[in-house]
């Protein structure tokens, strides 16, 4: 919808009515006034633009403008956002560093019927923030907790990053020390789904090496300042793009996607017998498949078919 598309909506609706001062709920749509009713009582989870400040959806404005108080990360961040639209509800924070302090408050606010929106500074609500304890508290006092869907890094990422998304898993951010990070790519490793970074532009070439190092060869993407002016999306094997990080640029935010690691090709019928017979001849049938299976991925049913059928052939019963 163009901006004069928006204004031939909002005049459909008549000149807004504006309620006397000191209890106006409103925000401003190009430049039009629209009077909201109060949200309602509970904990609002709503979700905000991550850079397009334009990626806001109405529902959104609407319970932020009607809320009793807005639950922020960081109030300097969440007012641009506010002035934008010309929002007046008060901010309170609510961060990693003053959760468990701000949360009874909160809770307090929400016993007496308050209506509280809780934002994070960028896209939505807990993904790697404080929120899901104030929302589980939520919950278990009774108080009704809403979603209002909307921006998120790790969509926008996958969309555009033109990897499998049928199963993904999100990491969030490694651990800054090169010890710690190596162990926490090398269980990543072992996950059959496309994975979901985020990172920052000092670590990135640090972070890009260790994972083409531990993971191997797979396809992937660096996601720069999504939704921003310079958003950027590299594409390529991630040797590569870590290879040529050094020369890119590293200023700004990144989600790194990197694909599922590539099945192993399945041995041949007589391959897998010989291994069959080799491991039936040591150990157990049912320890030979789960051998067997272990190191080609087969199905154990079809393993263990095989294994009845080559015990029979060789004149004796194998052990089971």
């Amino acid at each position: 919808m163009t901006p004069q598309d928006a204004d031939a909506k909002v005049a459909q609706m008549g000149p807004p009515v504006h309620n006397p001062p000191g209890q106006g709920r409103v925000y401003s749509l190009y430049g039009r006034d629209i009077d909201v009713a109060r949200a309602a009582p509970g904990l609002h989870i709503v979700a905000t633009p991550i850079g397009n400040l334009g990626d806001i959806s109405l529902r959104a404005l609407e319970t932020l403008a009607g809320a009793d108080l807005i639950a922020c990360e960081d109030s300097r961040v969440t007012r641009k956002l506010l002035d934008r639209y010309v929002i007046g509800t008060p901010l309170t924070p609510y961060h990693d560093h003053n959760a468990e302090d701000a949360r009874p408050e909160l809770l307090r606010k929400l016993a007496d019927g308050a209506a509280i929106a809780l934002v994070s500074d960028a896209g939505t609500p807990l993904i790697s923030d404080p929120g899901f304890k104030l929302v589980r508290a939520a919950h278990e006092a009774g108080h009704p907790v809403t979603a209002l869907p909307g921006a998120s890094a790790t969509l926008s990422a996958l969309a555009t990053a033109g990897l499998p998304t049928d199963q993904f898993f999100f990491a969030g951010f490694l651990p800054p020390k090169e010890g710690a990070r190596r162990s926490r790519i090398a269980e990543l490793a072992r996950i059959p789904a496309t994975l979901v970074l985020f990172e920052t532009g000092p670590r990135l070439v640090a972070t890009l090496a260790d994972l083409a190092t531990g993971l191997g060869t797979r396809e992937a993407a660096i996601c720069r300042e999504l939704t921003k002016l310079h958003e950027e999306i590299r594409r390529g094997d991630l040797a590569d793009l870590a290879q040529g990080a050094a020369e890119g640029e590293q200023r700004g935010e990144f989600v790194l996607v990197i694909g599922p690691p590539q099945a192993a090709a399945q041995p041949s019928a007589s391959e897998t017998d010989s291994l069959l017979r080799a491991a039936l001849a040591r150990v157990s049938l049912k320890d030979a498949v789960g051998e067997v299976a272990n190191v080609t991925g087969m199905p154990r049913r079809v393993l263990y078919q095989r294994a009845l059928e080559l015990s029979k052939e060789s004149g004796h019963a194998a052990p089971r």
